[in-house]
């Protein structure tokens, strides 16, 4: 299903070439893959998923010093490594997460300084938006950045920020004051060993993955740490959302991916009654739902990834209905699977097992679907309002 979808009319010839990373995963990979099924610490197997994806090149899709990123291969480069690996596909998307914005609105110094650690793999990133009375809502931000002189003064907390306590840098977002809500907030980069930025708290979550809080405590960084214009951070979030929400349906495409390979594989070998699983009507309207919810997913996800490429416009709620409809979607296909194959679905250690865990945070993060459905309803209903 894979190697067809990329003769869809949304790929060019450099996406097809693509499919080398999923080639290079099944073996540069596979003994971090094998420590992170075996229970390894996240802390210590991210940094090293992120040096071999730097290594070999593959994080310079995710980060780059000309300013542009492309979505396609960013959601192309989830789905590929989301099948393989749960914390393989972590590492690189937060590895773009973390730096977009900078990518995206940085100074070409700001590039220079930040994003070549993170395409070689020697410098982790992190995205430091949500807190614990703002996580749906950006405009109730309380964590503040005053001006003192050269430089911007940052008090409050951070938290369920991907890479706490392993990140080089954070691109963290402030209130400024320009104004009232979401446009009273500014972007800076702190650097991880500014004086008044702690860690106060690792989180543990049941798809294991490094997260956690920060604290600012009178942290202080220059003004030129601040990504783009005063009240600029809340375009700037979004902007980035807009790249990385699709993406989101991407990793759930290929975590549906992986869970239709192991069921086809077990209802193929199981045996119940003299007849494989796979003979059974009740197994074969599983299997064509699943694979079903997978093509339509991959449709809409990779849509969204091609409109943002070819019109550089803003595309919420294409990349709201992406990330809405696969990771739903996905989790179903999930579910599916682990009912096929029993008792040993809900083994610790099998496949479908850990696939389980591991999709049940994409319909949260980035946006629950709650969200998603109320940025697609309030696009529609604005855009009917002006006779659109």
């Amino acid at each position: 299903m894979f190697d067809e979808m990329l003769h869809w009319p949304f790929f060019d010839e450099r996406h097809r070439a693509l499919r080398a990373l999923g080639d290079w995963a099944d073996s540069a990979l596979d003994d971090l893959v094998a420590q992170e099924h075996a229970g390894g610490d996240v802390y210590a197997l991210t940094p090293q998923f992120v040096a071999r994806l730097g290594e070999a090149g593959w994080l310079r899709l995710a980060a780059s010093l000309d300013g542009r990123l492309d979505a396609r291969s960013i959601c192309l480069a989830r789905d590929m490594l989301a099948r393989r690996s749960g914390l393989g596909e972590f590492a690189f998307a937060m590895q773009g997460l973390g730096s977009a914005a900078i990518t995206l609105f940085g100074t070409p110094d700001q590039r220079e300084r930040y994003l070549r650690g993170v395409m070689d793999g020697t410098r982790i990133a992190a995205f430091a938006l949500s807190e614990e009375g703002a996580g749906s809502n950006p405009g109730e931000m309380e964590m503040a950045a005053r001006r003192d002189g050269d430089a911007y003064v940052l008090n409050g907390e951070k938290t369920w920020i991907s890479n706490a306590d392993l990140a080089h840098q954070y691109v963290v977002f402030a209130r400024t004051g320009e104004a009232d809500g979401a446009r009273g907030l500014s972007a800076f980069v702190v650097e991880a060993d500014a004086p008044g930025l702690s860690v106060i708290e690792r989180i543990p979550v049941i798809a294991p993955h490094p997260l956690g809080t920060l604290r600012f405590d009178e942290c202080r960084v220059p003004a030129s740490a601040m990504i783009g214009a005063p009240g600029d951070g809340f375009r700037i979030a979004m902007s980035v959302l807009d790249v990385f929400r699709s993406s989101v349906g991407a990793s759930a495409v290929g975590l549906a991916r992986r869970a239709l390979d192991e069921a086809l594989k077990r209802a193929a070998a199981r045996r119940i009654g003299g007849r494989a699983l796979a003979d059974y009507q009740m197994t074969q309207d599983k299997i064509a739902d699943m694979a079903t919810a997978i093509e339509a997913s991959a449709l809409l996800v990779y849509r969204a990834a091609w409109v943002k490429d070819t019109t550089g416009a803003r595309t919420s709620r294409e990349a709201a209905m992406a990330k809405l409809f696969a990771t739903e979607q996905a989790q179903g296909v999930i579910d599916r699977a682990v009912q096929l194959f029993g008792g040993l679905g809900v083994t610790v250690g099998m496949p479908v097992e850990s696939l389980y865990r591991e999709i049940r945070a994409l319909r949260i993060y980035e946006g629950t679907t709650e969200v998603q459905k109320l940025i697609i309803a309030s696009g529609l209903l604005a855009a009917a309002s002006h006779g659109n």
